[in-house]
């Protein structure tokens, strides 16, 4: 069995809170990211009420604050944070 890697050996990771409209579904909303996705390694951790926590990678968070940094796009950016517990308190999750 291979061994894990410990936390300061992995890729450090940044949790960006999302405002999203116009998707009804977990599944619309992750096809959607799938189309402005400026990386490969991203997750969708959380999705209620037009609200949502994106796991990305602390190496391409410059690329994605680049296309989520737009208020007037159905998806963007709200906060960003190395600590899901935080961006979770300022979205009210």
């Amino acid at each position: 069995m291979a061994k894990r890697l410990t936390k300061a050996l992995r890729e450090k990771r940044r949790w960006v809170g999302l405002h999203v409209n116009d998707c009804r579904n977990r599944a619309e909303l992750e096809s959607k990211i799938k189309e402005i996705a400026p990386a490969e390694d991203w997750r969708l951790m959380d999705f209620t009420d037009g609200k949502a926590i994106l796991r990305i990678l602390l190496k391409d968070q410059n690329e994605w604050r680049a296309i989520l940094n737009k208020p007037d796009q159905p998806i963007h950016s709200v906060t960003m944070s190395g600590k899901i517990r935080l961006v979770r308190e300022r979205l009210n999750l």
